[in-house]
């Protein structure tokens, strides 16, 4: 596997809209510093819900944004689903929390699923796109920096599975609503999922 695409954006107001946002990104043919906070220069504009050392990273695999043009049946250019990096040959649905992604000097590890918001279907186009980006099972990952450094389009990327019993990024997504058996709520709450997510599983 290797880096396909590094996504920056900037603070940018959605139509119709007084607030500003950080979704629209593009791609970016330079080396970017990554630190805890995710990709240096990025904009994260409601700390609220986005961002943070859990949420550092977005990460979406180029398999994922393959099946999703297809759905659409439309052209998906980097930065599209507001993605930071984009890995070719890799299938989001195969990834677990705490899986780990090496690149170069960086390590990230993904912690949580990318929920869908009102922001991201006004991004899209379409006030049903939270519901179909849900049902789509393929939700992107959010990572946290384990070991910060320059990442580079074209860079090597490894993957290595988490060692312990996996929760899968889709799983978490798919869960939120539903009533957890007491045993799948100890699954996945001893998985290293994001702090965000927590709370959905422990109560």
């Amino acid at each position: 596997m290797k880096l396909l695409a590094i996504c920056l954006g900037r603070p940018e107001k959605l139509p119709g809209k007084s607030f500003k946002t950080g979704i629209y990104k593009s791609a970016v043919n330079a080396a970017v510093m990554i630190d805890n906070l995710g990709l240096v220069g990025d904009a994260v504009c409601n700390t609220k819900h986005h961002g943070g050392e859990d949420q550092a990273i977005l990460l979406e695999g180029s398999l994922t944004l393959d099946w999703w043009a297809a759905e659409l049946g439309r052209d998906l250019p980097p930065g599209t689903f507001g993605e930071n990096l984009i890995v070719e040959g890799l299938d989001n649905r195969d990834v677990a929390a705490g899986d780990r992604f090496y690149i170069g000097e960086v390590v990230l590890e993904a912690s949580c699923a990318r929920s869908p918001c009102n922001t991201f279907a006004v991004k899209m186009g379409d006030p049903t796109f939270v519901k179909t980006y849900k049902n789509g099972g393929r939700p992107g990952i959010y990572c946290r920096v384990i070991k910060s450094g320059m990442v580079s389009p074209g860079d090597p990327v490894r993957r290595e599975p988490y060692a312990g019993e996996r929760v899968t990024i889709a799983e978490m997504l798919a869960a939120v609503g539903k009533n957890l058996s007491d045993v799948e709520k100890a699954r996945f709450l001893a998985a290293p999922i994001g702090s965000r997510w927590r709370p959905t599983f422990e109560n």
